[in-house]
């Protein structure tokens, strides 16, 4: 590639240089002076920040070139790019470069550019005269959103056609620093163990800058401001200007006296140049981390504590510990360990997650007899070990000094539960075991006495003073309170000390069974075929209370007398338990025979029993059952009366049945029957007489006594000016009502009511009287008319004819009304 460079500075005034159609070499144009001299360098190429932007760019064209009947294309020529600087000043539009073609001396030539920054967003940065060629950059240009722009030109004649091949512009954006460093955090946390040793990483910054990296521009150097505090030294942290590494340049590094440090970084761009970069700061905070370089150490040489004997769960002495490294940390957390003192393990030590404290607490209970005090040798560690280097401390070693409390402990039976054997039938008064506690306050001088706590069956008694049982009643291994041949009974032993302690104590008897009971046959009802069958029989066994070798093998036999049971029955053994009880005979009448047994045990001595069986005898069918008839008349019922029965309970079936017919029939009878008056032509009424319930809430507060017959006129002449009632009534014999019979007929309503009307209206003694009322002044004439044109009563004829069309309720009252005789 061959680059050409100008020779004009990147600061003057652009010189008008152009492209030579038939050549590649930069010319100077008739506008600038004839004459000037073309320079041409070979592989030189000068940096775009240094190229002055041609004024003039002609469109090249290609020539052939012949030689010796050879043909060559010279190349052509490479177009420097336009270099502009950022955040110019203008004034703008600002005149970049000029673009000609050399056919705009024959024709009319209109330019025009394309791409971003012209035609494409954002649009309008840059801009060209269509005629002159002339192109312009219309606003400040920014690097760091857009470093470069690739423009193309065009050249077309006045009818739009292209005279030229368009041509490729590069527009470089110059950077300029106009853009501090930035970090991203304004505040960092690192970290770094005390103790560390110098160059040891603690953390890294970064700043970023917007300008361009590869000028100086960009380039981001750090340093330290100040560091708080100054212990040990004021510079115990150093940073690495390129990278931003902080490390650590001196030992002494104690988070028991400083926990954490702050630093003030700066980042300068310009390579770190204060004179003419831009700066930024951020603040590094550095936590020193703990190590376990301080061991816990015990306040005391010595603890003391006390403990109740018998007693568990129990804190007795409270250990304090001292440790300077961070707390609630594993560095800080103390273990506790006895190492000698306590062989068996009565006591450990819980450590207070709160207070670091080791709390002394008895898990096995401990005997004031056996040990009256333990001297206990604890340690005390960390859960993390020891830092490197560093030795455990003379005082993480104590003793502690455990005082046993002596106390009065409750008496106990050496033997718990007492288990003895007597045979069943023991007599009252028989003196069984010596039931006795001891006492395990050996230094206390005391006395125990026994009472009985529980006795279910009331069979024992103990003695108060040395512990004597004593049978009260006999002994039953049979008895519901006996399980399994044990019989338990619970016992109490009370010392006298203070307070006073008690202790229970179980005496298990076991029963050995003797032959007290004889055995009794099962079942105890069965029944059998009438004729002997070869498989026909009854298995019967026996049930005794006893228990081996008191029980079976069961002897079965029938009795001698009467003479009949062994005549008609027979009795075979089919093993130890069981036996078979059949007919004698080839037939035997059905009914209900009550066949004595004799059952005899394997006791020594034996026990007999004479138990009685119920056997029906009854008809059977070929399966060798009991039929339903033979069943019933082995109960005692003959033929005939079984035949009556049947016939009742058929007579009582068909009695049941026509009464169902019956009472369906008569159903149906009356939901077919016709009524003899149509419910709507039905216009009788009745009069109901209701209980008189007096008037509403609102009729409460009516002086009801103006309508009664006062006894005398003082509180009616005391009465202040208004309405004064008068009243008297008649002393006159009352009228005679009509009667109301029991049980009115329709037709009597209308005379009853009628004359009742009647007696009402001439009845004197009934109110209102006939009486004069004295009413207070109220005017002198009212606007209204004379009322007395109303009446009660219709004085002329009136057409009711129209109630006929509401129904035939009304129909009856126009008939009524309108004079009609129909009723």
């Amino acid at each position: 590639m061959r680059s050409y460079k100008t020779g004009f500075s990147h600061t003057a005034q652009p010189a008008q240089l152009y492209l030579c159609p038939f050549c590649h070499d930069f010319q100077v144009t008739e506008e600038e002076g004839k004459g000037g001299e073309r320079k041409e360098e070979e592989e030189v190429k000068a940096p775009p920040e240094f190229q002055a932007p041609p004024t003039v760019i002609m469109f090249p064209r290609q020539q052939e070139i012949r030689s010796k009947g050879l043909r060559r294309q010279k190349r052509d020529w490479v177009i420097p790019p336009v270099n502009v600087p950022e955040n110019s000043r203008g004034p703008f539009p600002q005149m970049l470069v000029s673009i000609r073609s050399d056919q705009d001396r024959n024709i009319s030539i209109r330019y025009s550019i394309t791409g971003v920054g012209a035609d494409q967003p954002p649009n309008e940065v840059f801009s060209i005269d269509p005629v002159a060629g002339k192109m312009f950059v219309t606003k400040p240009l920014d690097r760091e959103r857009r470093s470069s722009y690739h423009l193309r030109a065009h050249a077309v004649n006045m009818n739009g056609e292209r005279v030229e091949s368009p041509i490729d512009l590069y527009i470089y954006v110059i950077d300029m620093n106009d853009n501090r460093p930035e970090f991203k955090n304004q505040v960092y946390n690192g970290s770094v163990d005390e103790g560390s040793k110098p160059g040891t990483f603690v953390m890294h910054l970064a700043a970023f800058d917007h300008d361009d990296n590869t000028t100086a521009n960009g380039m981001v150097r750090y340093r330290i401001l100040s560091q708080t505090p100054h212990s040990p030294i004021p510079n115990m942290f150093t940073i690495n200007s390129e990278t931003g590494d902080i490390v650590t340049v001196a030992a002494g590094l104690d988070r028991e006296k400083v926990s954490q440090y702050s630093i003030i970084v700066q980042a300068t761009d310009m390579e770190g140049n204060l004179n003419f970069g831009l700066s930024n700061t951020a603040t590094a905070i550095i936590s020193v981390t703990d190590i376990n370089d301080n061991p816990p150490e015990l306040t005391s040489r010595t603890f003391s504590g006390e403990v109740p004997e018998n007693r568990i769960n129990v804190a007795v002495a409270n250990l304090t510990v001292i440790d300077r490294d961070q707390p609630r940390s594993p560095n800080w957390n103390a273990v506790y360990r006895i190492i000698s003192g306590d062989p068996i393990g009565h006591f450990t030590i819980i450590t207070d997650p709160h207070t670091n404290d080791g709390m002394v607490t008895v898990v096995k209970p401990v005997d004031f007899e056996q040990n009256r005090a333990f001297m206990l040798t604890v340690v005390v560690n960390n859960q993390a070990p020891l830092a490197s280097g560093i030795q455990s401390s003379l005082q993480s070693t104590s003793g502690v000094t455990i005082s046993v409390v002596d106390i009065n402990e409750p008496p106990f039976f050496p033997t718990n539960p007492k288990s003895i054997r007597f045979e069943e039938g023991v007599p009252a008064g028989t003196s069984l075991t010596t039931f006795s506690a001891s006492d395990p306050d050996r230094f206390m001088q005391q006395s125990i006495r026994y009472s009985k706590l529980a006795d279910p069956a009331e069979w024992l008694s103990i003695n108060t003073t040395n512990g004597q049982i004593v049978t009260t009643a006999t002994l039953d291994r049979e008895s519901i309170y006996v399980k399994n041949n044990i019989y338990e009974a619970t016992f109490l032993a009370v010392d006298n000390g203070s307070p006073m302690a008690s202790g229970t104590g179980t005496l298990q008897i076991y029963l050995i069974d003797v032959n007290d009971n004889a055995p009794s046959l099962l079942p105890r009802e069965s029944q059998i075929c009438e004729r002997i069958n070869r498989n026909a029989g009854i298995n019967i066994t026996a049930a005794d209370s006893d228990t081996d070798p008191n029980v079976g093998p069961f002897v079965f036999e029938l009795p001698t007398f009467p003479a009949s049971i062994r005549r008609n029955w027979t009795v075979s053994r089919l093993n130890g338990d069981y036996a078979r009880l059949s007919l004698r005979i080839q037939y035997l009448k059905p009914g209900v025979y009550e066949v004595p047994v004799i059952v005899s045990d394997s006791g020594n001595p034996p026990l007999s029993n004479r138990s009685v069986i119920k056997v029906k005898v009854c008809p059977c069918d070929e399966n060798g059952d009991c039929t339903l008839v033979g069943a019933v008349a082995a109960a005692g019922l003959g033929t005939g009366a079984i035949i009556a029965i049947l016939i009742c309970i058929i007579i009582l079936l068909s009695m049941v049945l026509v009464f169902v017919v019956w009472m369906k029939r008569r159903e149906k009878e009356r939901q077919t029957k016709q009524l003899l008056i149509d419910p709507e032509d039905d216009v009788r009424d009745n009069i109901l007489k209701y209980d008189e319930e007096g008037g509403g809430e609102e009729d409460q507060d009516y002086d009801l006594s103006q309508l009664q017959q006062p006894d005398s006129l003082e509180h009616i002449i005391s009465k202040p000016l208004g309405v004064r009632r008068v009243d008297e009534r008649p002393i006159i014999p009352e009228s005679q009502y009509p009667i109301r019979p029991a049980v009115p007929h329709p037709g009597d309503i209308g005379d009853f009511i009628n004359e009742g009307l009647r007696a009402a209206d001439n009845d004197p003694t009934a109110p209102p009287y006939d009486s004069l009322l004295v009413f207070d002044y109220e005017g002198s004439g009212s606007t209204a008319g004379s009322v007395s044109s109303l009446n009660s009563s219709s004085t002329g004829d009136q057409d009711y004819d129209y109630l006929n069309d509401w129904g035939p309720r009304f129909k009856k009252l126009a008939d009524m009304y309108g004079g009609g005789e129909d009723d």
